[in-house]
């Protein structure tokens, strides 16, 4: 079981890309069009499931948004920080 990490961990570990929103990260990915959105979403789902991690996944018309918490432990954690460069690790790959 991982520990929630504290405000000022969350606010150094936090990629600049990505948001806190309570006691979630969160992210809106922008795509060209539709479908490069849910194949982003695929991608992601395989992550989470490597990682044994599971994101909320929203996908919008030319967006995904994407949100991290550790439901278990009742917060942001070690392992969303970690799962959130992953997957800006792969958007930009």
């Amino acid at each position: 079981m991982a520990d929630v990490l504290s405000d000022d961990e969350i606010a150094a570990q936090l990629p600049d890309t990505w948001d806190r929103e309570g006691d979630e990260i969160a992210r809106t990915y922008e795509f060209d069009d539709y479908l490069r959105g849910v194949n982003f979403a695929q991608m992601v789902g395989e992550i989470a499931e490597a990682q044994f991690h599971h994101p909320e996944i929203i996908i919008g018309y030319e967006e995904v948004e994407i949100r991290l918490t550790s439901h278990e432990e009742g917060g942001i954690t070690d392992a969303d920080i970690e799962m959130a460069e992953l997957i800006d690790a792969e958007h930009s790959a």
